[in-house]
């Protein structure tokens, strides 16, 4: 899995904001969903890589979000498996909007049994 990739696409809304995630007062995308978006990239890029039943889920990430971005904006998030050690994943993100980074960081991920989550 070691530089599997993938890229994800958002169109900031109001419902985007850290005004709409109560993470601040201003109308530009908040910081939890960029790191959702930097989440769903992980998940994309590995996807096609589990086996059947397996699923999985973010244990630690870590965010620098450099640039405010206002509603309307299309982001990006790409994430790249860097390394891989027995059922850990380590990511390395970023996220940009027209060429200019918005976020970037790490995020690691573990592989588990999809029978450990109910249904």
């Amino acid at each position: 899995m070691n530089g599997a990739a993938a890229e994800v696409s958002l169109t900031v809304s109001a419902a985007d904001t850290a005004i709409a995630y109560g993470s601040g007062d201003v109308p530009v995308l908040a910081t939890p969903r960029v790191l959702a978006l930097a989440e769903q990239a992980a998940v994309a890029a590995i996807a096609e890589h589990l086996e059947e039943g397996q699923t999985s889920v973010g244990i630690h990430a870590e965010l620098h979000h450099v640039k405010a971005t206002a509603v309307g904006a299309v982001v990006q998030a790409r994430a790249e498996v860097k390394d891989v050690t027995g059922r850990g994943l380590t990511f390395e993100f970023t996220v940009t909007e027209g060429g200019e980074t918005v976020a970037y960081g790490t995020h690691q991920r573990v592989v588990v049994a999809r029978t450990r989550f109910p249904s």
